[in-house]
């Protein structure tokens, strides 16, 4: 695959991300680079229509093209990608023929000047540790089409051990198709096909990511899924993180019931001894892994200001919403001197401090039998396993959403959550401790907009993951970031706690 894109050689040289026309075999730079593959696309429509066509050739006319480095299929007509093949298998079989090019002498010497160019660089794929030199073993995603809002979240949870690890550990969904999800198989959105287990594909992304053999991963099976079962993420609009963070869990969560899709992982939960019964906290049913590791429980006290009446109620959470106190919200840069440093902490203060109820919030007094003004205080009741903090960053006003871009100061280690506790006196000196193992970032002004990258710790390393992209990093480039999610994972029993 040295082919240039030749249609357009005066105007391209490129040969990164070649796609090949399943139509005339002819190769043009993919969407990402020049969009050759789409001019090609568009020039092969002009002579069509110079002529009429009949109603049957209307229907068939569609220009297929394949990315040859992930071998993902797309058509430009429908503006979608294909994850369907022809009755005789032809797609799979050119899949087959182009990484037969790609292990053939014909290309040896490419891998050989590709991998020089890669082990050039410290942060890219090579580091030394106690003066060995180790690979650098984390794989990138590629972005369909706006979808690092899904990668940033991915590659989070990738690096939460135990959470990761225990996805990883199932083995293969049985369809009721009879089909084994563990074979690759190939749909579209229109065949209508519910025989799709979010499980499974996302079992499969993960055992993908840290096992070294391949640079990026394209999630398009896990994404094709998505938009199979979240209708709000279909399309290749920008979407926000955190809703897709709990969108996924919610939905991992349901079908591990055995709720979706008739697949039931429930006994494989009860089988694993590290996630006790004590762990475990149910939200809309049973217990699953979700839950046994993300979620909380939330006391939430309200107080009428006429009669004193107070209620109090038991919210289950998977992740805490935390405002950005609106006195910080100018200060946009970790080194400005204007004004203090908004930290987590006053976040965390904002969000269980003692708060009065404004007009629209009245409380429904059942003493006084009206709605009366009110007080209302959250404590935390049970603490997760891992603590998911979302940042506020984005808020509506009369037209549009704008965004929060105040830098909010965070602990890597020691973030102590003792103080916010119902009951702190029946905590443990460890169990209250956390430190800092992924952050989910937003760069841009809005929602709807900009890029989202993640930084997240691997056996003892941090790592930027920005789409296909993946370098080294440190503790200070994580500390300066402008977070959006933090996943803090609850410390084990050591000593020396350093405290926020």
């Amino acid at each position: 695959m040295k082919q240039k894109c030749y249609s357009f050689l005066s105007l391209c040289r490129s040969n990164k991300s070649p796609w090949v026309c399943l139509t005339c075999s002819s190769v043009h730079c993919g969407r990402y680079v020049n969009g050759h593959a789409k001019k090609h696309y568009e020039d092969a429509q002009i002579p069509m229509t110079n002529h009429k066509k009949t109603e049957k050739q209307e229907k068939v006319q569609h220009t297929v093209c394949m990315d040859c480095s992930s071998y993902s299929t797309y058509c430009y007509r429908c503006d979608d990608f294909v994850v369907n093949d022809t009755k005789l298998g032809l797609v799979q079989k050119v899949r087959e023929h182009l990484q037969n090019l790609e292990n053939s002498a014909f290309t040896s010497d490419r891998h050989r000047k590709r991998k020089l160019l890669e082990n050039s660089s410290l942060n890219s794929k090579l580091l030394k540790v106690n003066g060995s030199t180790t690979a650098l073993c984390a794989t990138g995603l590629r972005n369909l089409g706006n979808t690092c809002f899904m990668n940033a979240i991915l590659q989070s949870l990738s690096n939460i051990q135990q959470f990761c690890c225990y996805f990883k550990e199932l083995p293969a969904v049985e369809l009721r198709n009879g089909k084994t999800a563990g074979r690759r198989t190939y749909h579209t959105r229109s065949q209508g096909d519910n025989n799709v287990s979010l499980v499974e594909e996302f079992r499969k992304t993960l055992c993908a990511l840290w096992q070294g053999s391949q640079t990026a991963f394209s999630p398009e099976s896990l994404f094709y899924v998505v938009w199979k079962i979240m209708p709000n993420f279909r399309g290749y609009q920008q979407q926000d993180a955190h809703e897709f963070m709990r969108y996924l869990l919610d939905h991992l969560h349901l079908e591990l019931q055995g709720g979706f899709n008739g697949v039931s992982r429930s006994v494989i939960l009860q089988e694993n001894s590290n996630l006790s019964a004590s762990n475990k906290c149910c939200i809309n049913g049973a217990s699953t892994v979700v839950t046994a590791i993300f979620g909380g429980i939330l006391q939430n006290e309200v107080n009428c200001l006429i009669c004193g009446t107070e209620s109090r109620k038991f919210d289950p959470f998977l992740d805490l919403s935390l405002d950005i106190p609106s006195q910080f919200r100018n200060k946009r840069t970790k080194n400005q001197e204007s004004g203090p440093m908004c930290t987590l902490r006053d976040c965390l203060r904002s969000f269980t401090d003692l708060e009065e109820l404004d007009e629209t919030e009245l409380y429904m007094c059942h003493k006084c039998k009206k709605k009366q003004k009110s007080t209302k205080k959250f404590w935390i009741q049970k603490l997760p396993k891992v603590l998911c903090l979302h940042l506020k960053r984005f808020h509506w006003t009369a037209y549009l959403r704008n965004k929060v871009d105040t830098y909010v100061e965070f602990p890597l280690r020691g973030l102590d959550m003792k103080c916010y506790l119902l009951e702190p006196e029946n905590s443990g000196p460890e169990s209250c401790l956390y430190d800092l193992v992924a952050v989910v970032v937003h760069h841009g002004s809005g929602v709807g907009s900009g890029h989202y990258t993640a930084y997240a710790a691997h056996e003892g390393r941090w790592f930027h993951f920005n789409d296909s992209t993946v370098t080294l990093t440190d503790e200070e480039t994580v500390g300066k970031a402008k977070a959006y999610i933090l996943f803090y994972v609850e410390r084990q029993a050591k000593p020396g706690a350093e405290k926020l």
